[in-house]
């Protein structure tokens, strides 16, 4: 006689036993829609923050956004003042900070992910702190500079080369994750194919993985550079809240950069220093965006679909 198995009807164990209980209703449940209503409202919220923060800039600084806010120095009086010093402190800044950075990054990410032995103990140990040095606050580095230069010895902290040494290591995480990312993105076919034809390692590295990568490396560069042209409190550290009423030609030269020369307009009682404030806020806003476009393009452009 054919033994029977006996099927407990109380207890649910299929799976349309357990959605009649509710424990699988997909977005439909409850809970999902009340996380689902949580998320837009907060999301919603931000960016109603954020145009209103928008909108009320450009309202406060329409009236001095001109070409003397361009072309003329800062000066103690809100009619004449400009942030043409703060503009191109900005440009010596960033420019000698992708000098400094960008090589020394890409190089450290095409030997984490093509030359590395991951098997090594200070090879892991070195992915770890880049890692978790992308996360730390942009003060630290300026205090890590700050230290560095009283420890050599130099006086003068205010200067283009140690912001842009405070900066270089605000963004060599970024730009390392973001190129190892890059590198990652090309096939593994490509490698072998390289290596197969009789290449070196570092032929096919040279000639066919970093040209393969170059959209990605260039799209994580230029937004870790716009990153970098918006921070104000390592800089702040090293003193470079300073009056400059010229034009920076060496990277030995005091500086001022856009965002500090807001933070210092801003903290005036008189309300035309806040609509400079506001109109340089805009200024530098639009160069910020500006490089987000040209990293989008060039990702757009040059992204190459395995």
């Amino acid at each position: 006689m054919p033994s029977t198995t006996r099927r407990d009807s109380s207890a649910p164990t299929t799976s349309r036993g357990l959605q009649q209980t509710g424990f699988f209703q997909g977005e439909r449940a409850p809970t999902a829609l009340v996380v689902l209503f949580v998320l837009w409202a907060c999301l919603a919220t931000a960016v109603l923050f954020l145009l209103v923060l928008l909108v009320t800039t450009f309202v406060d600084g329409q009236e001095m956004f001109s070409w003397h806010l361009i072309t003329d120095y800062a000066s103690s009086d809100p009619e004449q003042a400009g942030a043409r010093a703060a503009i191109l402190g900005s440009v010596w800044v960033i420019a000698t900070t992708a000098v400094m950075t960008i090589p020394v990054g890409v190089a450290a990410a095409v030997y984490l992910e093509e030359f590395a032995d991951h098997n090594k103990w200070w090879n892991r140990a070195i992915e770890v702190n880049v890692q978790n040095l992308a996360a730390v606050p942009s003060i630290i580095y300026g205090l890590l500079t700050l230290g560095v230069l009283t420890a050599l010895g130099i006086v003068q902290r205010n200067i283009v080369i140690a912001g842009a040494i405070a900066l270089s290591l605000l963004i060599l995480p970024v730009i390392i994750v973001s190129t190892r990312e890059a590198i990652r993105s090309v096939p593994n076919e490509i490698r072998q194919g390289s290596l197969a034809l009789g290449a070196t390692q570092w032929q096919t590295t040279w000639r066919q993985v970093l040209p393969s990568s170059v959209p990605g490396i260039a799209t994580g560069s230029i937004l870790a550079l716009s990153r970098a042209m918006g921070e104000a409190a390592p800089l702040l550290v090293l003193g470079a809240l300073v009056f400059v009423t010229f034009d920076p030609t060496s990277i030995f030269d005091q500086f001022s950069t856009m965002p500090i020369q807001i933070f210092n307009w801003a903290s005036r009682p008189q309300a035309e220093f806040h609509q400079l404030a506001s109109a340089t806020s805009i200024l530098l806003l639009v160069l910020l965006l500006a490089m987000n476009a040209v990293a989008i393009t060039i990702r757009n452009i040059y992204e190459k679909r395995w």
